[in-house]
């Protein structure tokens, strides 16, 4: 199987095109589907358009969908609107407010600010009629395995920083704690990889494996790369698409699971 595989396109519809068209996803003619490793929302402005774009090829068996700790947000959003209160959000000191997600739900459920302050419950609501709550954010996974590689968001779960050979039984709440994770650190200052396997992550800006690991460039200066980073068992692909304006888009051929 051919595999297109990105991470953290965060919203930003329009640079997932270009990037999946440079590598000539919708001219190939084989068999192949598209890996997201985490994030599809928050950050961007289009969040419906990169929600009916995933479930397009969803409907045809071209996407796995693989959760990230912004999936996670999205859900925490939702139930502290509920409880803790709509104010206590939008107020500019949450981290649902710096982190998107506050943002994605007034775009999901097509109300301005005011509107939702006014009626949270409404837009409650309106979220959970949205395509993406109901129909692509039940698809997620919390990895995806190949003959050779691992897709995840930040890394497979560990024993307190080291590898475990049962991360694949590991719990929800373990693999939440994983989805935070710096692959780059974990791959190459920990030494926790997966053996015989590459393992494909996101979350965490590709800038810090080039400056802080391979000693390329700054982190975030003018002179950062963002390209994806590779090194024994990790390839790492988050772009930070808000601050580079790219996603990064790699093409793996590898054999499917029985």
């Amino acid at each position: 199987m051919k595999y297109y595989v990105v991470a953290d396109p965060h919203g930003f519809y329009d640079e997932l095109i270009l990037s999946l068209r440079e590598k000539g996803f919708f001219e190939d003619e084989e068999p192949h589907r598209l890996i997201v490793c985490g994030d599809a929302l928050d950050r961007g402005r289009q969040a419906r358009e990169m929600t009916d774009f995933l479930i397009s090829l969803a409907q045809k068996d071209q996407l796995i969908y693989v959760r990230g700790n912004h999936e996670d947000l999205f859900i925490q959003c939702m139930l502290d609107i509920s409880g803790k209160g709509v104010y206590s959000i939008a107020s500019g000191g949450s981290h649902h407010y710096h982190n998107g997600t506050w943002d994605t739900m007034l775009q999901l459920s097509g109300m301005s600010e005011e509107e939702a302050l006014q009626s949270p419950q409404e837009m409650l609501r309106a979220v959970m009629r949205s395509p993406y709550y109901r129909i692509l954010l039940p698809k997620c996974v919390d990895y995806y395995e190949t003959a050779k590689h691992v897709f995840c968001h930040g890394w497979i779960p560990t024993a307190d920083y080291e590898y475990s050979p049962r991360w694949r039984e590991a719990t929800f709440g373990e693999w939440q704690t994983a989805r935070w994770s710096n692959g780059m650190a974990m791959a190459c200052k920990l030494g926790v990889t997966e053996p015989g396997k590459t393992i494909v992550c996101g979350h965490y800006h590709t800038s810090y494996g080039h400056a802080r690991i391979s000693h390329m460039g700054s982190e975030w200066g003018d002179d950062a790369v963002f390209s994806p980073f590779c090194a024994e068992g990790i390839i790492a692909l988050d772009a930070c698409t808000a601050y580079s304006g790219t996603v990064n888009c790699i093409v793996i051929r590898d054999e499917e699971l029985a």
